[in-house]
């Protein structure tokens, strides 16, 4: 990666602050995160799981996001066209519990039919910023 912003844009560091604020004031930058290392945190299993409802109605859909948003181990939630109603995305320690997650966690609620998993192999490109 190239150096300072200030360089990269060829502005001093005062105009990179100013422009930096305005931007965060504009709400175009929402905020800045950590970027955690997964294994350091005992997290091997990464895996997208797919989520169909037992029925589409508006009930259903909030008692399930209420659910979703309690579990630690979901890091994205994305509702979805097609045959799944969502898309889940999770880390959990190990494939145990990843089964452990799939059957007491999300199988065990009402508005859940049916879950297909997706465990990540490898992550060749990990979450990159909006192509800008």
């Amino acid at each position: 990666m190239a150096g300072e912003p200030g360089e990269i844009l060829h502005l001093s560091p005062s105009q990179v602050a100013r422009r930096r604020s305005r931007l965060e004031a504009e709400g175009v930058i929402a905020g800045y995160r950590a970027r955690l290392d997964p294994g350091r945190l005992g997290l091997t299993v990464q895996a997208f799981v797919q989520v169909q409802m037992t029925a589409h109605n508006a009930d259903n859909a909030a008692n399930f996001v209420r659910h979703v948003v309690t579990l630690p181990a979901v890091v994205g939630c994305w509702t979805l066209t097609g045959e799944a109603d969502y898309l889940l995305r999770v880390w959990v320690a190990d494939l145990p519990a990843l089964n452990t997650f799939i059957h007491q966690r999300l199988l065990a609620h009402p508005a859940v039919a049916r879950v297909q998993s997706q465990i990540v192999m490898d992550e060749p490109k990990a979450d990159a910023g909006l192509p800008l």
